[in-house]
């Protein structure tokens, strides 16, 4: 009888190919469910105050107040400053 050789034939890896990094695919999400919108429509909407309107709130007496303030602070700034000129105008006089 003839006897038949094996030979082995050893795995051979492929080369790795250099190739530019590929963009990751994003996951996909988790279906959530969602409850449905109820529709509603023709609500009833308040009637809105034109932009311009002269009427007095709470926001206008606080303006009011600051402007009034910061006034009262500049007149008082300023006559520190012109007390403080009339000074150095008698020293300089001496």
């Amino acid at each position: 009888m003839p006897t038949k050789k094996t030979t082995k034939k050893t795995a051979t890896k492929p080369k790795k190919v250099v190739r530019a990094k590929a963009k990751a695919t994003p996951k996909a999400k988790a279906v959530r469910s969602r409850s449905k919108a109820v529709a509603k429509s023709f609500q009833i909407v308040r009637d809105r105050a034109p932009f311009v309107s002269y009427s007095i709130t709470t926001q206008t007496i606080y303006w009011g107040v600051l402007l009034v303030y910061i006034l009262l602070l500049s007149l008082w700034i300023l006559n520190i400053q012109l007390d403080t000129l009339r000074i150095i105008d008698k020293i300089n006089a001496l």
